[in-house]
């Protein structure tokens, strides 16, 4: 069960309309190694994962989906003031014919997000490892953000969501070594 506080977990504050980086966000907000495809990762392994492990891949997955909602308002805050023809011009022209300022599942390239995306092997070991690669490479996309916008008050929310995809990883390596003592223990390979 879930409880939702009406806030974000970080304030998300853009100090001008930039259509071309909102399309570049989206990248975390529908893409292969973004926000919603983690959070249903997560959610969705701890249906086969050892029982001391389930409470982390809750946490982080509900966290997950914090972040999808930063993510989706810093693209609202990006484009809320932008033209058709400015939206045209920073490659989002498609996306306004067919959604309007609606926010999509979609990649940065404009793919539509798919299940496709979500691994879950039923093997622990093999799904942290999984997901130990999925918050690096979300932890690259942030600094690769970070380095395309010179908006200061959006890479200070960019670097929160970076910070907290280091910190899941580091969670996820200590329930790696978690799982392994345990099977050490009781030799079972």
């Amino acid at each position: 069960m879930w409880i939702y506080e009406k806030k974000l977990q970080y304030p998300v504050r853009v100090s001008k309309c930039d259509p071309r980086m909102a399309k570049f966000l989206a990248e975390q907000y529908g893409g292969a190694d973004g926000e919603l495809a983690a959070a249903l990762r997560y959610l969705n392994q701890r249906y086969t994962i050892p029982d001391q492990v389930i409470g982390l891949l809750t946490d982080i997955g509900t966290e997950e989906f914090a972040h999808l909602e930063m993510i989706a308002t810093m693209i609202y805050k990006l484009t809320k003031d932008a033209t058709p023809k400015q939206l045209e011009e920073a490659g989002l022209g498609a996306h306004f014919a067919s959604h309007d300022s609606a926010l999509f599942y979609n990649n940065a390239a404009g793919v539509p997000w798919t299940a496709a995306y979500i691994q879950a092997k039923g093997d622990p070991l093999a799904d942290l490892y999984e997901d130990i690669a999925a918050e690096e490479k979300a932890r690259a996309t942030y600094q690769w953000l970070i380095d395309m916008t010179d908006d200061v008050d959006l890479q200070d929310s960019l670097k929160f969501l970076r910070e907290r995809e280091v910190v899941h990883a580091m969670r996820f390596k200590e329930a790696v070594q978690l799982i392994v003592d345990d099977r050490e223990q009781k030799k079972v390979y």
